[in-house]
């Protein structure tokens, strides 16, 4: 864990919004970004978990016999600057904050964080599993990374949307790893409910003066519903130009200098740029999960979940799974 170390002097975050993915995070770092004294990057940073193959095989590529990406500690070591200049515009007072949704699926993430010398605290944001996973397809639909319908994606590379919401085995280790005191986790569910008392309590716990939130602020929504016009087409191209999603991700550290690489990027862009011409994106909500669909997952989530009431000392099952 020592070259994942900072310098007690480096500007590094005071908080992390964790994940899970889908699940109002995104709304959350608009709301806190507008806080005074709060400072957030705008991307998803993804410094702690960067060479999670798992999280990230969009970071890596096989290219002439050799793999490039972040599984090399040279490359860790010129993203730990990247990390920091992140924060540099921060003024010196200013309570700083991160977003990374896939920290809380790695197994790697929160072992480098608490390996810090500053304790930084985490916030959580879970949402019923079933919804989640429903989310995360259309993101990844709209992303260039899913190439089937929900349920085909079911039966032929479940991992890809479930994993995420199997929140158990993530809060285990997270709870292993980072004191209690150090770790927040709300509901989706009651940041529906009343937006107002979870940035409250949020405040509370990150340290910043929740009175110094507007009503303009608690009124974002980032992430609003927007799908492809023709969803076949979409599928379709997604399927013929899947590496041409790897490599837009790849330039997220912004450390690639191989001019390859840029002209393959320009490549994918103008692809992509026409494309969207064909098939643009249209306000427009997902259709509602088949119910068979949903019964089925609810019943494998329902049955994966078992323990994570005691974990958090609170019944969510049953707001995620209410009885009949």
């Amino acid at each position: 864990m020592i070259e994942w170390q900072f310098d007690k002097s480096a500007r590094i975050p005071d908080f992390i919004i964790s994940g899970a993915m889908k699940s109002g995070t995104s709304t959350l770092h608009a709301i806190l970004a507008k806080h005074p004294k709060v400072f957030i990057p705008e991307p998803e940073l993804h410094f702690f978990d960067q060479d999670d193959i798992f999280q990230h095989s969009d970071f890596s590529s096989f290219k002439q016999g050799k793999w490039h990406g972040r599984c090399n500690k040279a490359k860790q070591h010129d993203s730990k600057h990247w990390y920091v200049e992140q924060f540099s515009q921060a003024e010196s007072d200013d309570v700083l904050g991160e977003d990374s949704t896939t920290y809380l699926a790695s197994t790697l993430a929160f072992k480098r964080i608490a390996a810090q010398s500053k304790a930084i605290k985490i916030v959580v944001i879970l949402r019923q599993p079933t919804a989640r996973a429903y989310s995360q397809y259309w993101h990844m639909l709209r992303t260039g990374r899913a190439t089937y319908s929900f349920e085909n994606t079911l039966e032929y590379c479940p991992e890809t949307i479930i994993n995420r919401s199997l929140y158990l085995p993530q809060l285990q280790h997270l709870y292993q790893t980072v004191p209690r005191e150090q770790i927040k986790v709300v509901l989706f569910e009651d940041f529906l409910a009343d937006r107002a008392k979870v940035i409250h309590d949020i405040c509370q716990f990150i340290g910043v003066d929740e009175s110094l939130v507007t009503e303009e602020a608690l009124a974002l929504h980032e992430n609003s519903a927007s799908l492809p016009k023709f969803l076949f087409l979409q599928r379709l191209k997604n399927r013929w130009l899947r590496r041409a999603g790897n490599v837009a991700y790849q330039q997220h550290f912004s450390l690639n200098t191989d001019s390859s690489f840029w002209q393959h990027l320009s490549c994918v862009k103008v692809l992509d740029a026409i494309h969207r011409k064909i098939n643009p994106l249209i306000d427009k909500k997902p259709p509602k999960i088949n119910p068979a669909t949903k019964a089925y997952l609810d019943a494998y989530f329902n049955q994966h979940l078992q323990g994570v009431n005691e974990l958090l000392q609170r019944d969510v099952l049953s707001t995620w799974f209410p009885k009949s």
